[in-house]
């Protein structure tokens, strides 16, 4: 891959989970290659791409994702896009460094929130859980396994009210090596 500034790690959220908006990776890939993106590359099922493209503005680029998703496979899909040096500087930042990794997670929001209520969002953080939100990101360390904690994308969605996808740590470091080359 090139070091361009427009190198990019697109994240869909919610597809290929429990049988439900089933894409395949090679579809996918074609689909990117089709609206003219470069350098496309696939992590796993769960719809991380890695791609490069003229194109700057990342909420233009996540529409047009969007758009042809709904137009090829019938339903709607959200894109989370963030770009190969945010990605570095999310995995630099993490507060949460000093946990485990295999425990770490990173939920990746649509927007910034326009307010971030802590006190509610505490009340329902579990034993030995931690959360820590940074701009667009919130980290958390979830001990018992990230499917059971009551922090998920859907919680957030509601509290922040910005759409969010979660990716595990050893797949947000991985796009992002990925991202490197």
């Amino acid at each position: 891959m090139t070091d361009s500034i427009n190198f990019y790690i697109s994240m869909l959220r919610g597809i290929n989970v429990g049988g439900q908006k089933r894409i395949k990776m090679d579809e996918l890939k074609g689909l990117y290659e089709s609206l003219g993106l470069d350098n496309i590359q696939t992590y796993i099922q769960s719809g991380n791409v890695l791609f490069s493209a003229t194109e700057t503005d990342c909420v233009k680029l996540a529409g047009k994702i969007e758009q042809k998703i709904k137009r090829s496979f019938g339903f709607e899909v959200v894109v989370i896009i963030r770009t190969k040096n945010e990605l570095g500087k999310i995995i630099r930042k993490n507060p949460l460094a000093d946990k485990d990794e295999s425990k770490l997670h990173v939920t990746f929001l649509s927007d910034y929130p326009e307010s971030i209520p802590k006190e509610e969002i505490k009340k329902v953080v579990g034993k030995s859980e931690e959360f820590a939100i940074e701009e667009r990101e919130i980290y958390l360390y979830c001990p018992n396994g990230y499917g059971n904690t009551k922090l998920s994308n859907n919680f957030f969605e509601r509290k922040l009210k910005v759409t969010a996808t979660t990716r595990n740590w050893k797949t947000v470091t991985t796009l992002f090596e990925m991202a490197k080359e």
